[in-house]
This record gives structure tokens, C-alpha cells and sequence, in this order.
């Protein structure tokens, strides 16, 4: 059964997207001034970062929160 999901800005964007282009948009620097995570401070990498934030849900919701807010601006 396929749901859709209107209200939901996430559906359908992989966790890999989403980190790709906050990254694009703001470089590692700036994310990790915008958002206080070590593994966007020391040696960041999409492997790495994707590997904590599919482990920590706290850091996630962070970079899924700014995400959003980068939609709406």
C-alpha cells in the first residue's frame, strides 16, 4: 500500500540527500557551527556523519530541523 504523506517535507528525501545538501549549501564549517556535532567538526565526512546521526536521533532531528527550515526560507 503507498501512502502519501502531504504534511510531511521529508517524504521521499533519503537521509544521504538531506545531509548532501546542507553540506552543499553551507560547508562543513558552517554546519557545525549551526549545529555543535564532533562529527561535523573533526575530519567530517558523509559516511561518518551519516553512520552517527542514523545512530543518534537527537543529532537527527537537528539536521532534519534545519533542513526544513532552509525549505521554508
Amino acid at each position: 500500500m503507498n501512502k502519501e504523506q502531504p504534511n510531511n517535507p521529508l517524504h521521499g528525501i533519503t537521509l544521504e540527500s538531506l545531509l548532501t545538501q546542507l553540506v552543499e549549501r553551507f560547508g562543513w564549517d558552517e554546519l557545525a557551527d549551526r549545529i555543535n556535532i564532533n562529527c561535523f567538526k573533526k575530519d567530517p565526512s558523509i559516511k561518518s556523519s551519516l553512520k552517527f546521526l542514523r545512530k543518534t536521533p537527537w543529532a537527527r532531528e537537528k539536521v532534519e530541523q534545519l533542513y526544513i527550515s532552509c525549505l521554508s526560507a
